[in-house]
């Protein structure tokens, strides 16, 4: 079952869970600080501020976005590692900072493990495969096999760009290199803004890139898009396929869901987590979502908890092989 499929039927399966958990009586009592440990603008903080207006709204306090960014988001998410376990400090964790930098980083200033409390998987986000037009139409490259093809016939000579070495956007070529057995040379940038204007440029030739930073390019032709990395189609985009079809079992979600620091009482995660999943039921939210590319999600605590440990198992190994280290 596709991670998509995944979490609409835990829905199901798990109905009473979601109807049935007591709110906390007190909580809150006051406003309430979301950590985006990424800087504004970015995917992380977008998301962070649409879940925050939501609970809001449910919760009846003011949810503050405050954004700390640094060294892969490891600054925010130390600060909120250290914070009191009350619900009154939550984050906006990713991918990065709960399943890959534990094996990317030398000095991690948290235990992903140990210092956090699963509370919601609040939005999945598609990485988007994309080419330079110009290098796609000299190449005869407009498809995932096509691109395999190429690049097996050219060992070594494409070079894929990234938002920085250990991103998920790196990860997700390496795993792409890993399942397809070919070979090409790394260029990474200083964000994924710079990358996406450097594979525009013809400076590089093809991305693994986070969909929302991509889709104006995609929109206005400066970018061709020849597949998505999740398990199903993205419904925005339902004629680009998934790199799945050419490749099984390839799969390289981003996603955000929402972390507390280790010890927070259960009712409270629980307070919380009906709020998220109430919202993402509601076609507001997904409306919201979808203009930036997203997908909301319906995970109970516990499911989210299972999901990260997949997740780290998975990107564990991409790391190992990819001979990424950040000191």
């Amino acid at each position: 079952m596709t991670t998509y499929r995944y979490a609409a039927a835990i829905v199901c399966a798990a109905g009473a869970a979601f109807a049935a958990p007591a709110l906390a009586a007190d909580y809150p009592k006051s406003d309430i600080t979301m950590m985006v440990p990424f800087p504004p603008g970015g995917t992380t903080d977008i998301i962070g501020r649409i879940v925050g207006n939501n609970l809001s709204k449910t919760l009846g306090r003011t949810v503050i976005v405050e954004n700390k960014g640094g060294a892969g988001g490891n600054i925010g998410a130390a600060d909120v590692a250290r914070a009191k376990n009350d619900g009154y400090t939550i984050m906006m964790g990713t991918v990065g900072t709960q399943a890959i930098n534990q094996y990317l980083y030398t000095n991690l200033p948290y235990d992903a493990d140990k210092d956090f409390s699963a509370v919601a998987l609040a939005a999945q986000v598609p990485n988007v495969l994309v080419l330079n037009p110009q290098f796609a139409e000299k190449n005869k490259i407009d498809s995932v096999q096509t691109l395999i093809d190429y690049l097996k016939a050219n060992p070594g000579k494409g070079n894929v760009g990234s938002a920085g070495n250990g991103t998920s956007i790196h990860l997700a070529a390496e795993l792409f290199k890993s399942m397809t057995k070919t070979d090409f040379f790394h260029v990474p940038f200083r964000g994924s803004g710079p990358a996406v204007t450097a594979l525009m440029a013809g400076d590089v030739d093809f991305m693994f890139d986070n969909l929302p930073s991509s889709m104006g390019g995609i929109q206005g032709g400066r970018l061709k898009a020849i597949a998505v990395t999740s398990p199903e189609r993205f419904p925005g985009m339902p004629d680009v396929p998934t790199i799945a079809e050419t490749v099984p079992g390839f799969d390289a979600t981003s996603w955000f869901g929402v972390m507390a620091p280790a010890g927070t009482p259960q009712d409270v995660i629980d307070t919380l987590n009906k709020a998220i999943v109430d919202a993402a039921k509601g076609e507001d939210l997904k409306a919201q979502f979808m203009k930036q590319g997203a997908l909301p999600s319906e995970m109970t605590p516990a499911e989210f908890a299972e999901y990260i440990k997949s997740e780290q198992a998975k990107w564990s190994k991409v790391v190992k092989e990819s001979g990424a280290r950040i000191d």
